[in-house]
């Protein structure tokens, strides 16, 4: 019986899973690596970090998203005078009722986009630290919960540096997940001409779930199993990235259970009720490309983070199988 139930749950996972990655793709055409990654950030209760060139969508996803489960969608757009409270929110003082009262700010959504998120000072930077660890925000001294599910997805141009202010490790360590969505290929940018072109895909978008369905897939993730041996690779992966000669930070203890969340929700999306160690291998990109430091020395030979986490993969033997 507990197995039956097991399998329903999982099942109703990946038809939710797959109905909401549909609807976005109806926006967002010939991504569905994309669309599957942020879905699986928002359900492993993490946040995205979107870095790519202007214009390729990154704003529509989030709003795609946001539609495609009926939830709240906020929007910052980071510049460098833009104030913490801008972010988070104020308190003021009523002259009416003579009290002071919070007015909330755009943090207070189930999905916010911070776009282009380098540009605003580290300080307002910062404001966003509190609500992405704890999905709350201090104000005043007094605490306000955020609302649930709620995700951060913040974009960034990785080509134009001028006047911005690069994340510090900190707080790209409170990123999930780091992804491009890229140029589409001719198909899918023909597609977009003929359909984009009669109007906007966002306008007919009509949700597909709802914030209950996305705490219900949430709770089914927090379920999948995790076999000691997966516990075991996934940790010595963890060490073997904290000794890499070519890297100067590696795997904090926050990107190892990010990893173990993600994974999680990955196998619950593929109708597998566990784990498998290469749901750890197909995420490890995405979660480990933009925590990781290269040493001073690997960055003149050229070497990249990604270089680093193929090495990593490769020196640790899959369990059940011989080391590649």
């Amino acid at each position: 019986m507990a197995t039956q139930e097991t399998e329903l749950r999982t099942d109703h996972f990946a038809l939710t899973f797959d109905a909401v990655v549909g609807n976005v793709e109806r926006v967002i055409r010939g991504k569905r690596d994309a669309v599957r990654l942020m879905l699986l950030a928002l359900v492993a209760e993490g946040h995205l970090l979107v870095e790519d060139v202007p214009g390729v969508g990154k704003t529509s996803l989030a709003k795609a998203l946001a539609r495609s489960l009926d939830v709240s969608f906020g929007r910052v757009q980071f510049t460098p005078d833009l104030l913490p409270s801008d972010v988070i929110g104020v308190t003021v003082w009523n002259r009416h009722t003579n009290v002071f009262e919070f007015r909330r700010g755009p943090v207070f959504n189930g999905i916010v986009l911070g776009d282009e998120i380098n540009r605003a000072s580290p300080k307002t930077q910062s404001a966003l630290l509190e609500a992405m660890a704890e999905e709350q925000v201090t104000v005043d001294g007094t605490t306000h919960h955020l609302v649930t599910p709620f995700m951060v997805l913040a974009t960034q141009n990785p080509i134009e540096f001028e006047g911005t202010y690069p994340l510090p490790e900190s707080q790209l360590d409170r990123f999930l997940l780091r992804i491009s969505i890229g140029y589409p290929d001719p198909a899918a940018e023909l597609d977009i001409i003929e359909t984009h072109g009669r109007g906007g895909p966002l306008d007919d978008l009509a949700p597909v779930a709802s914030a209950d369905d996305v705490r219900a897939l949430i709770a089914i993730a927090r379920d999948v199993h995790v076999s000691g041996e997966v516990r075991q690779y996934l940790v010595a992966l963890a060490a073997a990235s904290r000794r890499h000669p070519a890297l100067a930070l590696g795997m904090s203890p926050r990107a190892t259970l990010g990893w173990l969340r993600v994974s999680r929700a990955l196998a619950a999306a593929e109708g597998r009720d566990h784990v498998t160690p290469d749901d750890l291998k197909s995420l490890a990109h995405p979660v480990l490309g933009h925590r990781l430091m290269l040493t001073p020395e690997a960055q003149l030979q050229g070497r990249s983070t990604d270089d680093a986490v193929d090495d990593v993969l490769r020196s640790v033997a899959v369990p059940g199988r011989a080391t590649g």
